[in-house]
C-alpha cells in the first residue's frame, strides 16, 4: 500500500522526468534549431562586417551552420574541444591545423566561428584548444629558427605567451596548461610538418561573444604588426536552461548547430545554407516534410554524364598528397552518390586509365554491388585497364572496424594498389571514403590506407620506388607519411584504432597477419 506521502514523492519525480523529456523534445525540435541558428547567424554576419579584411572561416563542423559561404573562406579549421578539455589539454599532431598559417600570413589574420551547447559561454575549441594552438606553433617556430642558425627573434618582438579569456579559464588552470607547452613546441619543431620560419609576425587569440558590448580594434593594414589576431567567435548566446522563448514562435537553443546527426534528418550545413530562405519560410507542420524533399531531390539530383569529364574533380575534390607528387590521392563521398561514382568509373568519365581507384563502401546494405570486391587472389592477374577496386569496408556480424581494416581492407587493396603503382607506366591512386564528401567529413580509413601504400612504396623523400625497393618501416617512418598526408588533407583524422592497426600491418611479419581466404 502507497502511503500519502509515497505518492506525493512519486508525482514530484514523475513532474521533473517530464518536464526534462519536454526541455530534451524542444532543444531537438528542428523548427527550433534552424531558427535558433538563423539568429546566430544574424550576430556572426555583424561581427563579419565588423571585420571585413580578415577572412571568416568556420570551425568544423559546427561553426559551419553559422558561416555564409557567400564570404566564408573555403579553407576551414579543424579544433576540437577534446584537446582544451580540463586535465586532458593537448597539442594534437594529427590535427596541427598549419593549413591555415599561409592564409594568416596573407591576411595578417582570421575570424574563426564556433558555438557550444548550453551551460558555457564558448566552447574549449575557442577558449582553450586555439590559445594552445597559437602559443605552440609560436613557439615551435622560435625553437625550429635556433635549429637552423638563423637570426634569433627577441622575445620582446616574438611574443611566447599563453593567452586565455579571463573569465572562462581560471588562473590555475591556465597556468596547469603554459608549463606544458615546451614539450608540445618541441614535438612540433622535431616533426616533419613544413614550418613558415618567415611568419612575419606570432598568433594572438582575442574572443567575441553574443555578449561583449565593446570588440577588439584590430587593423589589418598595419604594415609591421606586432602579431596576427586570431579572432575566436561564439556565435550562440549564452542560456542557462539550454532554451529560451522567442516571439517569433520558436524555442532559442544554444548552439544549435552542434552534432546535428541527433535533429538534422539528414540535413547538413551545406545543403542548409543551398536552401535557407526555403527551410526558414516554411511553417513548423510541414518543415519536415520539406526536408525530406530537399534530401531527396540532393541524392538523386547529381548524375555524370559521358561529357562530364571533371566528374570526380567537380564533386567529391580529391585532395594529392604532396609529398608523393600527388601519385596518392584522397577523397570522400556520400553514400548517396556511390551509384554515380560507380558510374561514372566504369564508362572512364574522370581519369581513364590513367588513374586507379579504390573505393571504400560503407554501405550497410550494398544492393547496389554488381561484383564481389576483388581479393588478392583476383589480383595476381590483374589487367592494368581493371583499374576500380570495390571494396565493402563495414564489418559483418560482430567484427570490429579496426580489425575489418587489418584482415580485409588492407590486405586487399595494397595488393591493388602495387600492380598499379609499380606498373612501368605509373597510375596515380585514388583512395575514396564513402563517409560523405562536405569538408567536414573526418578521413579515417582511407588515412591509414594512405599511410601504408606510401610506407610501402615511397622512398624517405617521398619518391616512388622501383619493384624490389624498400624502406625498413618503423614507428618514426610511418608517423612521419602520416604527416605528410595531414600536411596536404587537414581533415584526415585517423582514429587511434585505425593507426594501431597500421603499425600492426607493417611492423608485423606478414606471416602473423590474417589474409581473406586463408
Amino acid at each position: 500500500m502507497i502511503s500519502h506521502n509515497d505518492k506525493s514523492t512519486f508525482d514530484h519525480k514523475q513532474a521533473h522526468a517530464d518536464a526534462l523529456s519536454a526541455l530534451r523534445k524542444e532543444s531537438l525540435d528542428i523548427y527550433n534549431r534552424l531558427h535558433s541558428i538563423q539568429e546566430d547567424i544574424g550576430f556572426v554576419n555583424r561581427v563579419h562586417h565588423h571585420y571585413p579584411a580578415f577572412p571568416i572561416l568556420p570551425n568544423l563542423r559546427c561553426g559551419a551552420w553559422y558561416t555564409d559561404p557567400a564570404f566564408a573562406s573555403e579553407t576551414p579549421a579543424y579544433f576540437k574541444s577534446t584537446d582544451g578539455h580540463t586535465g586532458n589539454w593537448g597539442f594534437n599532431l594529427r590535427r596541427a591545423n598549419l593549413h591555415l598559417l599561409p592564409l594568416i600570413s596573407q591576411k595578417s589574420g582570421i575570424v574563426l566561428v564556433d558555438s557550444t551547447r548550453a551551460g558555457k559561454r564558448m566552447p574549449d575549441a575557442l577558449s582553450k584548444t586555439v590559445p594552445i594552438w597559437c602559443a605552440v606553433v609560436n613557439r615551435a617556430i622560435s625553437f625550429r629558427r635556433q635549429r637552423h642558425e638563423l637570426e634569433p627573434i627577441s622575445s620582446s618582438k616574438w611574443d611566447r605567451q599563453l593567452y586565455t579569456p579571463p573569465g572562462v579559464v581560471s588562473a590555475q588552470e591556465h597556468h596547469q596548461i603554459a608549463i606544458m607547452l615546451d614539450g608540445w613546441a618541441k614535438a612540433l619543431a622535431d616533426s616533419s610538418f613544413e614550418l613558415p620560419l618567415d611568419l612575419p609576425a606570432p598568433l594572438r587569440p582575442f574572443w567575441i561573444t553574443p555578449s561583449t558590448t565593446t570588440f577588439p580594434v584590430l587593423d589589418a593594414n598595419t604594415q609591421s604588426p606586432a602579431f596576427f589576431p586570431i579572432i575566436c567567435v561564439s556565435a550562440s548566446k549564452q542560456v542557462e536552461t539550454g532554451t529560451e522563448r522567442r516571439i517569433g514562435g520558436f524555442a532559442y537553443v544554444q548552439g544549435s548547430g552542434d552534432d546535428h546527426e541527433l535533429w538534422g534528418m539528414g540535413l547538413t550545413p551545406q545543403i542548409f545554407w543551398k536552401y535557407r530562405v526555403e527551410l526558414l519560410a516554411s511553417p513548423r507542420a510541414s518543415l519536415e516534410d520539406l526536408i525530406r524533399q530537399i534530401l531527396s531531390s540532393s541524392s538523386t539530383s547529381y548524375a555524370p554524364s559521358q561529357t562530364d569529364v571533371n566528374f570526380l574533380r567537380s564533386r567529391f575534390s580529391p585532395t594529392p598528397i604532396r609529398k608523393t607528387d600527388g601519385r596518392i590521392q584522397l577523397a570522400s563521398f556520400s553514400p548517396t552518390d556511390l551509384n554515380a561514382l560507380l558510374s561514372s568509373l566504369r564508362s572512364d568519365v574522370s581519369e581513364g586509365v590513367n588513374a586507379a581507384y579504390i573505393i571504400l563502401d560503407f554501405s550497410l546494405s550494398p544492393s547496389n554491388l554488381e561484383v564481389n570486391p576483388l581479393e588478392p587472389s583476383v589480383l595476381k592477374g590483374c589487367p592494368p585497364s581493371q583499374n576500380t577496386l570495390h571494396i565493402l569496408a563495414s564489418p559483418k556480424g560482430k567484427a570490429k572496424p579496426d580489425t575489418h581494416f587489418l584482415q580485409h581492407i588492407l590486405p586487399t587493396a595494397i595488393p591493388f594498389i602495387k600492380i598499379h603503382l609499380l606498373s612501368d607506366s605509373p597510375q596515380n591512386i585514388y583512395i575514396l571514403e564513402g563517409r560523405g564528401y562536405d569538408s567536414g567529413t573526418r578521413l579515417d580509413m582511407s588515412v591509414g590506407l594512405g599511410v601504408v601504400a606510401i610506407q610501402l612504396y615511397f622512398d624517405q623523400n617521398g619518391t616512388l620506388m622501383k619493384e624490389g625497393q624498400k624502406v625498413q618501416a618503423d614507428k618514426q617512418s610511418i608517423r612521419t607519411r602520416l604527416e605528410w598526408i595531414i600536411e596536404s588533407v587537414p581533415r584526415a583524422n585517423p582514429s587511434r584504432a585505425t593507426l594501431k592497426r597500421v603499425n600492426e600491418y607493417l611492423l608485423t611479419p606478414s606471416t602473423y597477419l590474417s589474409r581473406p581466404g586463408s
